[in-house]
């Protein structure tokens, strides 16, 4: 199995590139998130692979970074989730928003993703969230867990507030305090509605 490639980028379009290593071109597909984030045509690159045969084709999947290959993977376990599915959801929503719409049980994010219905959004909830819960969580996102931090950020996702705005609420006061606790009440009485006078 092909598990990264190191080469020439010879040709790149959204989702397609063209890879030469000594003298062999390999075709790769990629999630928008990869594609964004390459060089310019002639460059030198490095990406993780996932490949996958079939009788009637070997397909590569190229990734910047070992996590999306990461959640590629997971991704293709989840019943009714194929390469191409797998992709459009890397390609529709970063990582990280993917992780934070499973562990805030947000159908609304997931279906907004060209390609998922409702049905394959509430798998996609119901499958990836023990995934995730085996992971520390990536940085910026949730995967500050088991900082105070990021037990914070759960807490407040486990009370019903949305994703964005619990952050938001979190980045308002993280200075605040250094506990679980203390994060918070003090972003629990940021939100609060102050009385008028």
């Amino acid at each position: 199995m092909i598990g990264s490639l190191s080469g020439t980028l010879v040709e790149k379009e959204p989702q397609r590139l063209l890879i030469e290593v000594q003298g062999i071109g390999y075709e790769v597909e990629t999630p928008m998130s990869t594609f964004l984030a390459l060089p310019s045509a002639g460059s030198s690159l490095r990406l993780r692979i996932y490949q996958v045969l079939r009788e009637d084709a070997s397909l590569l999947f190229g990734f910047a970074t070992e996590d999306e290959r990461a959640l590629f993977r997971a991704l293709l376990k989840v019943n009714g989730v194929g390469p191409r599915m797998a992709l459009a959801i890397l390609s529709g929503v970063s990582a990280d928003a993917f992780q934070l719409a499973v562990a805030a049980d947000d159908l609304a994010t997931l279906t907004r993703i060209p390609g998922v219905g409702r049905k394959t959004a509430e798998r996609l909830l119901v499958e990836m969230r023990d995934y995730f819960k085996a992971l520390p969580i990536a940085k910026g996102g949730l995967a500050e867990a088991p900082t105070p931090r990021g037990e914070a950020l759960h807490a407040l996702l486990a009370l019903g507030y949305k994703p964005p705005e619990a952050q938001r609420m979190l980045d308002a006061v993280t200075a605040t305090g250094s506990s679980t606790e203390d994060l918070i009440r003090a972003a629990l009485q940021g939100a609060a509605p102050k009385p008028r006078t």
